[in-house]
């Protein structure tokens, strides 16, 4: 494995925090519980300053939450409505999430990634360590890595392989500071993602992004993300990738490798009637509708649950492996 060029210890919300500064992404490690089970949720697509429901998951987040005794909350982007933030004093930050997720199960690390609407603002304001100063909670980057030794979850930054938003932007400026040029930000974030689950020796591979490879929802599959993400992910058993953007809850098989496409993009706005493609192979599970994700995992067994805005049970996947390799 590469060299670690420098190590910064971190303090977020009463546990330390390591981060290995390398040149590849940045690693930051989160324990497991001392039972070596993990559990976390997952939500995209909500800072709408608690309208179009986006409170009363919030709400149920907080029961699940303390039901599972989370262990941190994935957020997997577009996270302020309708065009990011303005700067990293906008009170929306405040208002969209301070203010929202109170449940005391939810003060837990918060990882979080771009998604499109983030980069229509201030896309370097989210990525500001002054936010972490007014909420501890807040830790979004581009790209990054959370290794729990159990589980490690890649971060991906996938707004930037969306041609059209450099090309079509309807009238949509967005923040590309830090990208350009494009091609060899791809590349190079590419590269590294590789490196890392090709060393990776974790039981459990995750990957988030804000864009989903394979959807029925109003966006449908993210065809860059098909030509140039699944690959690595195949060929690198990664177990689940986990998105947002569609404003719905899925999971879709892969029909070429056992990963499990997982949308969770649900945290406020939906209901777009979007009914096309129902008959998809592979599709186990679509949802229209507000809700959020839980997933629990341990040496041998994940268990992930979709929930609706009240809180239902409306899908759950398990997979199993064995604990000890066959020689």
């Amino acid at each position: 494995m590469a060299a670690i060029s420098m190590l910064f210890l971190f303090t977020f919300s009463s546990a330390l925090w390591v981060l290995h500064a390398s040149a590849e992404l940045q690693t930051f490690a989160h324990p497991s519980k001392h039972d070596g089970s993990l559990s976390f949720l997952v939500l995209g697509d909500w800072g709408r300053r608690g309208a179009y429901n986006q409170s009363q998951v919030a709400f149920q987040m907080g029961k699940v939450g303390e039901k599972l005794d989370i262990d941190f909350v994935v957020s997997a982007g577009d996270n302020f409505y309708d065009n990011g933030l303005v700067d990293d004093h906008d009170a929306a930050f405040e208002e969209s999430f301070t203010n929202i997720y109170t449940a005391k199960s939810l003060q837990k690390q918060w990882y979080s990634v771009l998604g499109n609407h983030d980069y229509r603002g201030n896309a370097v304001a989210q990525l500001s360590p002054l936010l972490r100063k007014i909420d501890t909670r807040w830790l979004c980057l581009r790209s990054f890595i959370v290794n729990t030794e159990l589980a490690e979850i890649f971060f991906v930054d996938t707004t930037p392989f969306v041609r059209e938003y450099f090309t079509e932007t309807n009238g949509h400026k967005y923040d590309w500071r830090g990208i350009l040029p494009q091609k060899s930000y791809i590349t190079n974030l590419l590269k590294d993602l590789e490196l890392a689950l090709r060393e990776s020796s974790a039981k459990w591979k995750i990957v988030v992004g804000h864009h989903a490879i394979r959807s029925v929802g109003h966006h449908g599959d993210t065809q860059e993300l098909v030509t140039q993400l699944l690959p690595i992910l195949r060929e690198n058993n990664v177990d689940f990738y986990m998105n947002g953007h569609d404003h719905c809850l899925e999971h879709i098989s892969d029909t070429e490798s056992p990963i499990g496409f997982l949308t969770s993009g649900a945290g406020s706005k939906a209901w777009r009637g979007y009914t096309q493609g129902l008959n998809r192979k592979g599709l186990n599970f679509f949802y229209d509708g507000q809700g959020f994700m839980s997933v629990q995992l341990t040496q041998t067994d994940a268990n992930i649950e979709f929930y609706d805005v009240s809180g239902n049970v409306l899908h759950r996947l398990t997979a199993s492996k064995q604990l000890h390799s066959s020689l």
